[in-house]
């Protein structure tokens, strides 16, 4: 138990296993029940609370440095934090960037976010790998009053994310054009002016530097609700398909979506190409199969091997369902795999360009080894496309 400068602790991380961790909460005050996660990187917690695919989790910061940066609206993934909750080593310190627009603590009390410092991180991201991501119960209360068998209890209530289809809970209401592309010094976000390929991106919780990337590739894109049929696609006469990232269980998102995957690739030829859920909505599609890990991938030095070409790439990770790789049904490649545990990363049609990854070429944060998958998607538009 950390050591506190009052007599009681402001927060209360309750495990299901009857495991409690005290420390000092910031951000919003009350109550949430999640999966519990870690995550490696040592830059991007604002990208990392707001990446929709934390959706129904808590997130483990491995790196103790969280809050120096501050915050700032350019960094936002999404409109707002997904991520249910933030448990980290040390409290946040006071901003230290020109960036910075405001606090982390703040930001996170406005946002509605509950956080916990002062936790022995170390121990709990050993306990989530050694025992499985488990379900928690994290409050605050700034007077320190914790009813900890109904936490507990809480914790233990928590469905799971097996089962789960969170893809409707974060996709947008309606469709929308995106043309922003990547940040670059000196003039920041700037706007694309000259598109060479029409997209469809089906948004089961897109980030937004995945749009970016794509706008940066030469993509005019069209963002589209997750529960939209191949009918809605096609009437956008796209060059190529583009399949999002999201949270949840795939196989319980895969029951509307695997069908329009099916009829796009029967009824059309264009390249499509996936990431992260969208990598196992294809894999789905195409006859494969997905597993719950035991504690998941995530953070932003993960090696992964492309199977075809013998480089490695550092990749940015964040998910907790992972292709069979096992499964792959014939016509279908494994083209990467992690070096971490042999998991499936990546896949490809033998015969047409229809191709996903499980890890994160967008980065936001992490290295930028694998931005061609980008342009790869790009040029595999120009091939379909007949000659002037």
């Amino acid at each position: 138990m950390a050591r506190f400068a009052s007599s009681k602790p402001t927060a209360c991380l309750a495990l299901a296993d009857g495991t409690i961790f005290y420390g000092r909460g910031f951000g919003a005050t009350g109550q949430t029940v999640a999966e519990l996660c870690f995550n490696t990187a040592m830059t991007g917690y604002q990208e990392i609370m707001t990446d929709p695919s934390y959706a129904g989790q808590v997130v483990t910061f491995t790196f103790p440095h969280v809050g120096n940066v501050g915050v700032n609206p350019e960094d936002d993934e999404t409109a707002d934090p997904v991520a249910s909750g933030m448990v980290v080593k040390w409290d946040p310190t006071v901003p230290s960037n020109w960036r910075a627009a405001e606090n982390l603590a703040d930001w996170l009390a406005r946002r509605g976010r509950i956080a916990i410092g002062g936790v022995d991180t170390r121990r709990l991201t050993r306990a989530i790998r050694q025992q499985g991501a488990p379900h928690v119960a994290l409050a605050h209360d700034p007077d320190g009053n914790f009813d900890l068998e109904a936490l507990v209890s809480a914790a233990r209530g928590f469905a799971g994310l097996e089962g789960m289809d969170l893809a409707r809970d974060v996709t947008c209401a309606q469709s929308y054009r995106w043309d922003e592309m990547r940040w670059a010094w000196p003039d920041g976000y700037t706007r694309q002016e000259a598109p060479q390929h029409k997209v469809v991106a089906i948004d089961y919780g897109a980030k937004r530097n995945i749009l970016r990337c794509l706008a940066s590739a030469g993509c005019d894109v069209t963002v589209l609700p997750a529960t939209a049929t191949a009918a809605d696609v096609l009437a956008h006469a796209p060059d190529g398909l583009f399949l999002s990232n999201g949270p949840g269980d795939p196989a319980a998102t895969g029951e509307y979506v695997v069908p329009m995957i099916r009829e796009i690739l029967e009824g059309s030829d264009m390249p499509v190409f996936g990431i992260c859920l969208g990598h196992q909505m294809l894999a789905l599609a195409l006859g494969a199969k997905t597993v719950k890990m035991n504690h998941g991938h995530h953070g932003a030095n993960h090696p992964v091997k492309d199977l075809e070409t013998g480089k490695v790439e550092i990749t940015s990770m964040n998910h907790g369902f992972a292709v069979d790789g096992q499964s792959l049904p014939e016509g279908v490649i494994e083209t990467h795999r992690s070096l971490f545990d042999g998991s499936n990363c990546g896949i490809r049609m033998a015969d047409r360009p229809v191709y996903s990854v499980q890890y994160h070429p967008e980065a936001s944060p992490g290295p930028q080894d694998s931005f061609y998958l980008f342009e790869r998607f790009s040029a595999a538009m120009t091939a379909r496309k007949p000659a002037a």
